[in-house]
């Protein structure tokens, strides 16, 4: 959790074990990767990855992301655990609905469900459609399949599909 305003963080990965001996959906679980409450913070070089629920959520104002990598939680175990209401997920990325100013540049989030091949993100990132908010160079991915993504940021960009682990890529947002 970042409280302070005018920080940076810089190459940080942030990870909850979800594969191997003595891990498990429940037995580590995590439910949030990074919060960032301050405002005027700058990522650069943010991995956030495995968490139950929202990988980042980011609420202080005037935000900045150069690079995040991020991978959903492998051993989700079905559909009803990754359900957040009536959205097919959590999204990998999540600016709250109260900021007004945040940019991102050159993101990704993929997906590797095997424990439920099945299960479906609504979208790897999810951000208040606002005059400030804007995303650049975004792309989903579904590795071999296992899991998909209906869009990669809101309702924006094409599904992911098959087995194939082609990326769906948007290059600007909004």
């Amino acid at each position: 959790v970042i409280n302070n305003d005018d920080t940076i963080v810089d190459h940080t990965w942030i990870w909850r074990a979800d594969h191997g001996d003595g891990v498990g959906w429940e037995t580590n679980r995590a439910d949030y990767g990074l919060r960032v409450n301050g405002d005027d913070v700058l990522a650069t070089g943010l991995f956030v990855e495995h968490f139950n629920k929202y990988d980042v959520q980011w609420y202080g104002e005037r935000g900045r992301t150069i690079f995040f990598q991020n991978e959903k939680a492998y051993d989700a175990p079905n559909q009803a655990a990754v359900q957040n209401g009536d959205q097919k997920g959590y999204a990998a990325y999540k600016v709250d609905d109260s900021v007004t100013t945040h940019e991102g540049w050159g993101l990704g989030s993929y997906c590797y469900y095997n424990v439920d091949p099945t299960i479906r993100q609504g979208h790897g990132f999810e951000v208040p459609e606002k005059p400030g908010v804007k995303f650049h160079d975004l792309l989903v991915v579904s590795l071999g399949g296992k899991g998909q993504y209906d869009h990669v940021i809101n309702e924006t960009g094409s599904p992911t599909s098959g087995d194939t682990t082609v990326p769906s890529q948007v290059t600007s947002f909004p």
